[in-house]
């Protein structure tokens, strides 16, 4: 009797054991299932790969996506407002015979902050795609309001052309992780067509300048000039967000608080547009 109680209870211990053990294991599979979840929809919410561009045009895969090369960023810049200043009354050759015979450039018409309405140069206009969206409307504005309506003049007599002439593009300054700024020193150029006199401005600034979420679309053969150039202007993945102006009293990084008051940065009054 003694011999079948104490077998009946060896019975009892392992089954108990064998539960526990079974208990623990649905346990674990059960926080392997919950890890596994997570980790998933880590994945699915993380962002493609990002590449940074090396001057030499090489791009290599990098973890933080908001870091672009100095030397890209003082490309964009100068590339940008490049396009955004050439006022040559002709659009940019797309074949051989347009090379000799440019097609004129009738322009855009965009409303000015005066409520009337002002062309600006097509070039312009495809420029502005690498503003970004809250301060593009504005700044076509004020870039419409300062384009001479000579500009599109057919007469020969009337005719005026502008360029922007780039003296020096200095280092990108790291404000905070993927926001630049970039000071700019250049001469805005118009030219008289007729007798070739010129009017030189000043055109000195501060660009502010950040990095940009960009999903690339291949471009089938339908697509027009301009559908591949604003798609060129966006796969830069940087966008100008303000441009300010740029005082050059002192060293562009080095300027003391008195300097400050005088180039009117504390106030911030000397936005380009805003």
């Amino acid at each position: 009797m003694v011999r079948l109680l104490e077998k009946k209870q060896r019975t009892i211990s392992l089954l108990t054991t064998f539960a526990i053990a079974t208990f623990g294991l649905q346990l674990l599979v059960l926080f392997l299932l919950a890890f596994q979840g997570l980790k998933i929809r880590q994945l699915s919410l993380r962002k493609p790969a990002s590449f940074v561009q090396l001057i030499n045009g090489q791009a290599i895969t990098v973890t933080d996506d908001l870091e672009r090369d100095p030397e890209v960023i003082r490309q964009f810049v100068s590339k940008t407002m490049t396009s955004m200043f050439n006022w040559s009354g002709k659009l940019p050759p797309q074949n051989v015979e347009e090379v000799t015979k440019p097609k004129p450039d009738l322009g855009i018409l965009i409303p000015t902050p005066e409520g009337n309405s002002k062309k600006v140069s097509t070039s312009s206009w495809i420029a502005s795609f690498a503003i970004s969206e809250d301060f593009r409307k504005g700044f076509l504005s004020e870039i419409a309001a300062m384009t001479p309506p000579e500009v599109f003049a057919n007469n020969s007599s009337q005719a005026i052309n502008a360029q922007i002439v780039i003296k020096r593009v200095y280092p990108p300054q790291k404000i905070k992780p993927g926001k630049w700024r970039v000071g700019l020193v250049a001469d805005l150029i118009q030219t008289k067509k007729l007798d070739g006199r010129k009017v030189i401005i000043p055109f000195n600034k501060d660009l502010l300048v950040q990095a940009v979420d960009y999903f690339p679309y291949p471009l089938d053969d339908t697509s027009s000039v301009l559908q591949k150039a604003i798609y060129s202007m966006r796969s830069e993945k940087l966008e100008i967000y303000e441009i300010r102006n740029l005082c050059l009293l002192d060293q562009y990084n080095s300027l003391s608080q008195e300097q400050l008051r005088q180039c009117g940065i504390e106030t911030q009054s000397d936005s380009f547009v805003r």
